[in-house]
């Protein structure tokens, strides 16, 4: 009995068969059909035959699967040939501008505040198009600094030439990092700048500091300030104990940690009830843009159970009491660092309040301001101003004495204004000088004229 594997080969070969014998017979000739199929059929039976025993010796092989080995060896893999890369092609811009180096200010170059400067960039046209004077400098983002709208190019730039272009700038009132960005702009007001696409944008960086120095001292001005409790005015300075509340300055106050300050104090207590407090209202200042406040702001050291709200208000004129920060203080060692920009209140006379509240019961709240002070930048110029607007006025009153007691010399001559009566006790030192006689000698007789009289 064959198995259909058998049958299926069977089948196959018979085909096979078929096709080789029909190429192989004479094309002129017409066999006959009956016998050139039995032939055929006997010799694909022998063949099948053989085949068979052989697949029942050898069970496992496969006489239609070819071995890898074969494979590799009888199939050679396709060739390619290489290809040669593809190039791009130079893009060509027109207005293409490339950095070439800072001709003054580099990158983060220091700067003093509201100081003139001039930035320069020199810059490559590597575009198609000449850059006439109508191509402008124009600032695009970042921080202005002062910069005009426009600035035209000094001459005209062929391509492949280099140009320096320059800017008035004027550094910010305000210590800090600033960076602007500028770009160029055609005659047709496109911009274009630097970078692979001719859209970058180059930019000045400067770095701004200066000097600053203490305006207003609270503590050099503490009594200046009216203190009060919420019910009556306090003296100024205050004493200990007083159970109303009190003030007054302290020349070496310690930190929380008992380290030394290193600057003045305000040792304010609040009023000794529940939620008390102290305030002090300073006079009205004059505020300049960037002036801040600062202060650090703890109990006093060995103050155990300290518990208090620092606060500092501010009023404009005679506009609401408006708050610009509050920090509760208790005692573990540690402080407030206040740092407050007060800008916001340039060209304002401001009237500030410092205030000490007990937060809940008082309970050794002995509280400190160390070094509240209005901090105004550059160097203290302003301070001499006003005796400077005052010696004007005396100038007029000093020269004209002058002038008036040297006409009046030669009148004192008459000898009778200076003749004693017997009230009168001069001293002998005047005669010789204003008792000239009519004789060049002088007399002794003149001597006991002056004796006085009982």
């Amino acid at each position: 009995m064959m198995n259909d594997r058998a049958r299926r080969m069977v089948v196959a070969l018979i085909i096979i068969v078929l096709i080789q014998a029909a190429c192989n017979f004479p094309r002129a000739e017409t066999p006959e059909p009956a016998s050139t199929l039995n032939a055929l059929y006997t010799q694909a039976a022998y063949t099948l035959q053989a085949m068979a025993t052989q697949a029942a010796l050898t069970p496992t092989a496969s006489p239609i699967l070819a071995s890898p080995t074969a494979l590799a060896t009888s199939t050679p893999l396709p060739t390619f040939t290489a290809s040669p890369f593809r190039t791009n092609t130079p893009v060509s811009r027109c207005d293409w501008a490339q950095f070439v180096s800072d001709v003054s200010y580099p990158d983060g170059s220091v700067v003093g505040r509201n100081q003139p400067f001039t930035k320069i960039w020199r810059l490559k046209n590597i575009g198609t198009c000449t850059w006439t004077t109508a191509y402008a400098l124009v600032f695009v983002s970042g921080d202005r600094m002062g910069a005009p709208l426009s600035v035209p190019l000094p001459s005209s730039v062929p391509p492949g030439q280099t140009v320096d272009v320059a800017v008035n700038l004027v550094s910010p009132e305000l210590d800090g990092q600033y960076r602007g960005y500028f770009k160029l702009r055609n005659a047709s007001g496109v911009l274009f700048g630097v970078g692979n696409q001719a859209s970058g944008a180059f930019w000045v960086d400067v770095r701004v500091v200066g000097e600053t120095f203490v305006a207003y001292d609270f503590v050099e001005r503490v009594c200046e300030a009216s203190w009060d409790n919420g019910q009556e005015v306090l003296p100024c300075p205050g004493s200990d104990g007083d159970p109303k509340g009190f003030v007054y300055a302290v020349d070496t106050p310690l930190l929380e940690n008992g380290t030394p300050a290193g600057q003045r104090g305000l040792f304010v207590v609040p009023r000794q009830v529940n939620n008390g407090f102290v305030r002090g209202t300073y006079p009205p200042i004059r505020i300049r843009q960037g002036d801040r406040f600062q202060a650090r702001v703890h109990c006093r050291y060995n103050s155990i159970g300290c518990n208090v709200v620092f606060r500092l208000d501010y009023q404009v004129g005679d506009g609401p009491l408006r708050n610009l920060g509050q920090w509760n203080e208790a005692y573990e060692g540690k402080w407030y660092t206040l740092n407050i920009d007060l800008s916001a209140l340039a060209n304002k006379d401001v009237r500030f309040f410092l205030i000490v509240h007990a937060n809940g019961s008082p309970n050794n709240d002995f509280a400190l301001w160390i070094g509240p002070r209005i901090v105004r930048m550059g160097t203290p110029t302003p301070a001499p101003t006003p005796t400077s607007s005052r010696t004007p006025t005396p100038t007029p009153t000093f020269t004209s004495t002058p002038t008036i007691t040297s006409t009046p010399i030669p009148s004192p001559t008459p000898t009778p204004t200076f003749t004693p009566t017997p009230s009168d006790t001069p001293s002998p030192t005047l005669t010789p000088t204003f008792t000239p006689t009519p004789s060049d000698t002088p007399s002794p007789t003149p001597t006991p004229t002056f004796t006085p009289t009982p």
